[in-house]
């Protein structure tokens, strides 16, 4: 094994207060995955909380102001992502992004869409739902997991046929924390007349400019995950020509508006982490520099992948933490003793023992049969956390690992 990097100071912020104090986490409990639902700092919390005061103080005087008030954090917010506010609108999360871009769009019998054997569940499930629809079939384009980028853009350039339609590739990846090469994909798609929808559902906040880097006829991206904004907060960003046949998910009264107006304002649902999402952007630039905080976390999930990895060594076979081809700032993979995590099923079972049984939040996932730990840090994340995840986690690993031995032998 390579020597352990230095363990990391935590982060202090400009204000003088330490990161870990700056988010209403349970301190009792150890947080290793700001990667599936993200965290909302104390300040943000404060924000949000107030817009929902004055919604429920006033209802009849808030809702008519929602699409002012969407429309300028619209403004505020587009350029963290690289984009102009007039090729932008709010969605809910990266799947309803998906769904908007996957119901406008009008396929024939036998067309073809592309996606890989690393996409995320719910997206790739739409994706199916699509072909359904026209009788389009699904391609899934095999990608190893160490694969470069030279290796990405020849598998792709072997699986676009005359028949293909769509493309649907994610940025970074959920289930193996990697980056793709999306803005070469997208032009590779485009030699051949191909449209491509890129998922940046992690790009925000762990690649600047992430809409513009990403590249794709339509990018779609979270805010409440790395940018820390409220849940319910992600962008939806195109200049597709054909972008006027999009549309929100809930018919309003803003249905008569020109993209991307007509998303301001769907009914009465609770538009607040929109209009909250520019001040988490706004608070991290502040308290520490988002071009800091990348290499911040990056810092810390190298620290964390290797104290790890380490305490798993001698339980696995392969290498503790695998070779990911582009890794990101923020997630590492630590692999988990043969037998554990092995489906996506297996691996959100074992996420939630070890919240249930030692209070630990944590990730586990799956690639090509193979059940990995996917770490996750922030600029609240402890050195200690990653410790108390070895004293913790581990014994209860090793036992349920028997345990699967003990049931292949029975």
């Amino acid at each position: 094994m390579p020597p352990l990097p230095d363990r990391p100071a935590p982060v202090i912020l400009r204000s003088g207060i330490a990161a870990r104090d700056a988010w209403p986490l349970d301190p009792e409990v150890v947080h290793l995955n700001h990667g599936s639902f993200g965290a909302v700092m104390n300040e943000v919390v404060a924000v949000q909380d107030a817009l929902r005061l004055r919604a429920d103080r006033n209802p009849v005087d808030w809702f008519p102001r929602v699409p002012e008030l969407v429309g300028h954090a619209r403004e505020r917010i587009a350029g963290f992502v690289g984009a102009d506010p007039a090729d932008t609108a709010f969605v809910t999360n990266a799947s309803a992004g998906a769904t908007v871009v996957f119901n406008s769009l009008r396929l024939e019998a036998g067309d073809e869409i592309l996606v890989t054997d690393h996409g995320y569940g719910a997206i790739t499930m739409g994706a199916r739902r699509l072909a359904l629809r026209w009788g389009a079939r699904i391609v899934t384009v095999a990608l190893p997991l160490d694969a470069s980028e030279e290796e990405i853009l020849g598998r792709f350039d072997e699986a676009i046929t005359t028949r293909t339609r769509l493309i649907v590739v994610d940025q970074i990846t959920s289930p193996t924390a990697r980056f793709f090469p999306t803005r070469a994909i997208t032009d590779l798609a485009h030699r051949h007349g191909v449209r491509v929808l890129v998922d940046g559902a992690h790009a925000p906040g762990l690649v600047p400019d992430a809409a513009t880097a990403g590249g794709g006829d339509w990018w779609f991206g979270n805010l409440h995950k790395w940018p820390c904004a409220p849940r319910g907060s992600a962008l939806l960003v195109t200049q597709a020509p054909d972008r006027e046949d999009l549309w929100p998910l809930i018919d309003s009264w803003g249905g008569d508006d020109p993209w991307p107006l007509r998303f301001d304002s769907q009914g009465t649902a609770d538009a607040t982490a929109w209009i909250a999402a520019p001040d988490a952007v706004d608070v991290i630039e502040r308290e520490y520099g988002w071009e800091r905080t990348r290499a911040t976390m990056s810092e810390l999930a190298d620290y964390g992948a290797a104290v790890i990895g380490e305490a798993m060594s001698e339980h696995i076979s392969g290498p503790a933490t695998p070779d990911v081809g582009m890794p990101v700032a923020s997630m590492r993979l630590v692999r988990l003793p043969d037998g554990l995590g092995r489906r996506r099923e297996d691996a959100d079972e074992l996420r939630m023992q070890m919240i249930d049984r030692v209070g630990v939040e944590t990730a586990f996932t799956s690639f090509e049969g193979i059940g990995y730990l996917r770490l996750s840090a922030h600029l609240y994340t402890l050195p200690e956390d990653f410790h108390g995840f070895i004293d913790r986690c581990i014994p209860v690993i090793l036992e349920l690992a028997a345990e699967r031995r003990a049931e292949a032998l029975a």
